[in-house]
């Protein structure tokens, strides 16, 4: 069962005409409903008459966050492509109906299978607006500790400017730090959910990047040639990245076993749902992260304190998460994703706060490389308040860094492994929220995986360990992009990625078949100089050559006829410029693309130099 929440000023509903045989009556009359809360609800196959009560007793519950007691329940089949037969939808509707009022709540329901007008007002406040899933009882998840942890702990939620003052976050003036209050809202109600498809995910399927995975679980996703090209250009980027940062790459499995007694302490203290198998009669679990194989590897490793502080790394191609199927969000939120992951052992607090202190630099640094600025996204610094009681100046310099208002959650106890913690959030176009760069200081894994150093005095101690993401999921990092561009795209600027991942840096559009041949030429002299370059050598006026090359973001167009193979001199379209430079050699494009990818990875592209020869992934 899916139902959409919306606490609202005023509904207006009319029955248009029956859309199914099996409609109730109903008289066509305009009904006015007002300081309502409106459950938008979709009954699917396999719901029950005690997930009907259980729905009621959870909307119940939020209704006193609302401070509200009035219903509609309104039948809204859009929201599930797994409906019931109707018959049985509209008893499981009418029991929900029974269920409310013998709740005592007002209750009000709209007529079943009909196609109605609705015209609705949303309050504004962050708790208006709400997706809720509910799955039969017989469906039952591994619920860590650290998540029940999670619902019992008192979070406070403050502003924290560069200048030291700390204000409720309820109160502060968000002039200017629109995205902030944004941020604050998302947070504060919690609600993960969406109810229309992210501008990204039409992006990443017209440009024939990413799309969905029918024969997998939800949350898994298949890269097509260009977005694997993408995605594969991010693996060496961040790798190289944190190489250069002083991290040692390993390599550890994605399967554990779930009674190993480290690993099943640790689960029960990492706030997020596991996927869990049976092999041989033992269980196992996906790994969500890197830690279990590193923290392994440590410990069966002799450390000095002069090793320290020491970073250990892995890209973890894939981590698994059980994310709820309603929170599911194209690249935004999904069950199996790619995670650079690093841990640093410090020797104790005040190394680890500068090693923190350093990764949130660069945190800064890495999502520079993508193009996302430090206006594109918003911070997050929580902990508890026994740390912001020892560490306040040591905040203050993160965000003096910043050098803008960050979020702070100060929590009532520490419910998980870590204390503090910071997130760098990208804002999307739908004023959702997504942590990019995070960074944690692990309190405890030390002494639960029997991780020890050997100090000065030649005692046996338990390091500090930082667990840092430096981009957060690759695939959350072209979502980011992608949001960002079609955000670009409504103040009409030109869509782009980042130079050095479009899959296709420079076109070639001869304007008749007469100059493919040079075309091809000119293509390899181009390639020597690491410049993913393609041919447009179908049979179609220029017109439309230009107009398909703009249409998939192409960054450097060059039309080539006569004129151009004789002098060697072309005329440039720069999409991110949207200019067309005259008369530039050979020469200077190189120059300029290559002073713009300097430092970046490259890969050939993988799909056939000319377009003629490629195949339509995405019809």
């Amino acid at each position: 069962m899916r139902i959409l929440q919306h606490h609202v000023d005023f509904i207006e509903y009319l029955p248009i005409e029956k859309e199914i045989a099996a409609a109730e009556k109903a008289e066509k009359n305009l009904v006015r409903l007002e300081d309502i809360v409106v459950l938008f609800t979709a009954v699917e196959e396999g719901d029950t008459e005690s997930l009907a009560k259980s729905a009621i007793e959870q909307v119940k519950e939020s209704l006193k966050e609302l401070k509200a007691s009035k219903i509609l329940i309104y039948p809204y089949a859009h929201l599930s492509s797994n409906l019931a037969k109707p018959s049985e939808a509209l008893e499981i509707i009418k029991k929900m109906e029974q269920f409310a009022r013998e709740a005592g709540l007002e209750v009000y329901r709209a007529p079943f299978g009909w196609n109605k007008q609705f015209h609705l007002k949303i309050k504004a406040h962050p708790l208006a607006e709400q997706l809720k899933i509910f799955k039969p009882e017989e469906v039952k998840e591994e619920v860590s500790q650290s998540l029940q942890q999670e619902e019992k702990v008192k979070s406070e939620w403050y502003i924290l400017t560069p200048e030291g003052e700390l204000i409720d976050a309820q109160n502060f003036d968000y002039t200017g730090h629109e995205n902030l209050k944004k941020f604050f809202n998302y947070e504060f109600a919690k609600v993960r959910g969406v109810s229309t498809i992210p501008p990204h995910v039409k992006l990443m399927k017209s440009l024939e990047l990413v799309d969905y995975e029918p024969g997998s679980d939800p949350g898994n996703f298949r890269f097509l040639p260009k977005g694997r090209l993408v995605k594969s250009l991010l693996e060496q980027w961040i790798t190289q990245k944190v190489i250069k940062h002083g991290a040692m790459e390993v390599e550890t499995p994605i399967m554990y076993d779930y009674e190993h007694p480290a690993l099943k302490e640790y689960l029960n203290r990492f706030p997020a749902r596991q996927y869990t198998l049976e092999s041989a009669k033992k269980k196992f679990f996906l790994r969500f992260a890197a830690c279990f194989g590193q923290f392994l590897t440590m410990a069966a490793s002799t450390i000095s304190y002069k090793d320290l502080p020491m970073k250990v790394f892995e890209l973890t191609r894939y981590s698994f998460r059980l994310e709820k199927a309603g929170e599911l969000v194209g690249l935004r939120r999904l069950r199996a994703f790619t995670m650079p992951d690093m841990h640093t052992f410090c020797r104790d607090l005040e190394t680890a706060k500068q090693e923190f202190f350093n990764q949130f630099k660069l945190g800064i640094e890495v999502l520079n490389d993508l193009e996302l600025s430090i206006d594109d996204y918003e911070v997050a610094i929580r902990f508890t308040k026994d740390f912001w009681k020892d560490n306040k100046d040591f905040v203050l310099s993160l965000v003096k860094l910043i050098n803008k208002p960050v979020l702070i959650e100060m929590w009532s106890f520490r419910y998980a492994y870590f204390d503090p913690k910071f997130e760098f959030n990208f804002i999307d176009s739908m004023d959702k929220a997504s942590a990019l760069t995070t960074v944690q200081i692990d309190h405890e894994n030390a002494k639960r995986f029997g991780i020890e150093y050997v100090d000065e005095d030649g005692k046996r101690k338990n390091p500090y360990i930082l667990h840092c993401s430096p981009s957060g999921s690759l695939e959350r990092c072209i979502y980011a992009m992608l949001e960002k561009a079609y955000m670009k795209l409504q103040k009409g600027e030109n869509p782009t990625l980042p130079l050095w991942l479009c899959p296709t840096q420079l076109r070639l559009c001869p304007v008749n078949q007469d100059y493919i041949e040079y075309c091809e030429e000119l293509a390899k002299k181009f390639e020597e100089f690491n410049i993913r370059v393609d041919i447009d050598d179908r049979n179609e006026r220029i017109e439309k050559k230009v107009r398909d090359a703009e249409v998939e973001w192409i960054p450097y167009i060059l039309v080539i006829g006569r004129k151009e193979k004789e002098t060697g001199m072309f005329n440039v379209r720069k999409r991110a410029a949207k200019t067309i430079e005259q008369n530039m050699s050979f020469e200077e494009i190189v120059k300029e693309i290559s002073e713009a990818t300097k430092g970046k990875p490259f890969k050939d592209l993988s799909l056939p130099k000319k377009l003629s020869k490629r195949p339509v992934f995405i019809g």
